[in-house]
């Protein structure tokens, strides 16, 4: 019988709701900016400059990644554009096709450069999963103790602000999805065959750890993202229904 790891079942689980949460978050940003300021070309600016550091590591990483592949950049720019259907762009790199492998791993290079990011700071810088872990035990007392502990961490600000902009920003957007799609039709085939092949299979046994601890791994760091774009979403719309009633 095949058996999924249950690694990547939470993986696949937990992108629905980031996806969810980032365009709620996106959403709200952009409203509240536009009742503070009544001007959406100022509200725009400001929405941009908010996620700038994300802006930069993605396209930045798909600049480096064109550039260590030997692919040549036709376009760089971080300076938002107005898109048809009322949607912005906050930069982007054009350039110049080239083959299908070369293709995807600069399309997927914002997901593994935010990865990186988010993990470094969520697990290491604020060491999120003991907080996380803390929250799980429901001892009111120690949960306490937990977040004072947490929020007295040094520049604890200055990182989450980071890690959110970064794990906002990280997901591939229209154009790296279809440029990286057909990598992971492949990587999808090839993962079906090697658990059923490997499953009760001695000598592929290590292959499925490998990748179950790859898809853990990952699942964390989305897991983080999602609870970053919690801790500052639900605030934001207590907020901006505040400002519509205040203002309008």
């Amino acid at each position: 019988m095949l058996s999924i790891p249950v690694s990547l079942l939470w993986l696949l689980l937990s992108l629905g709701p980031l996806l969810i949460l980032q365009k709620g978050l996106h959403r709200e940003l952009q409203l509240t900016f536009f009742m503070l300021t009544r001007h959406v070309e100022l509200s725009q600016a400001l929405f941009a400059i908010f996620f700038l550091p994300g802006v930069i590591l993605h396209e930045g990483s798909h600049y480096v990644t064109a550039k260590l592949l030997g692919v040549k950049t036709v376009k760089f720019s971080l300076i938002p554009r107005s898109l048809p259907g009322g949607k912005l762009q906050l930069g982007f790199v054009e350039t110049k096709r080239t083959d299908i492998l070369r293709d995807s791993i600069i399309g997927i290079a914002p997901f593994i450069a935010g990865s990186i990011f988010v993990a470094y700071v969520g697990l290491i810088q604020l060491n999120i999963l003991e907080l996380a872990n803390t929250i799980s035990q429901a001892d009111i007392k120690a949960i306490m103790g937990e977040i004072s502990l947490f929020f007295s961490q040094p520049d604890v600000w200055i990182w989450f602000y980071l890690a959110l902009a970064v794990s906002s920003t990280m997901l591939p957007s229209a154009s790296d999805r279809k440029a990286w799609m057909p990598l992971v039709l492949c990587f999808t085939v090839i993962l079906v065959i090697l658990l059923i092949i490997g499953n009760g299979s001695n000598n592929l046994t290590g292959v499925r750890n490998l990748l179950d601890q790859s898809f853990s791994a990952i699942a964390v760091v989305v897991f983080v993202s999602i609870a970053l774009h919690i801790t500052v979403y639900f605030p934001l719309w207590i907020m901006r229904h505040f400002l519509q009633r205040w203002l309008v």
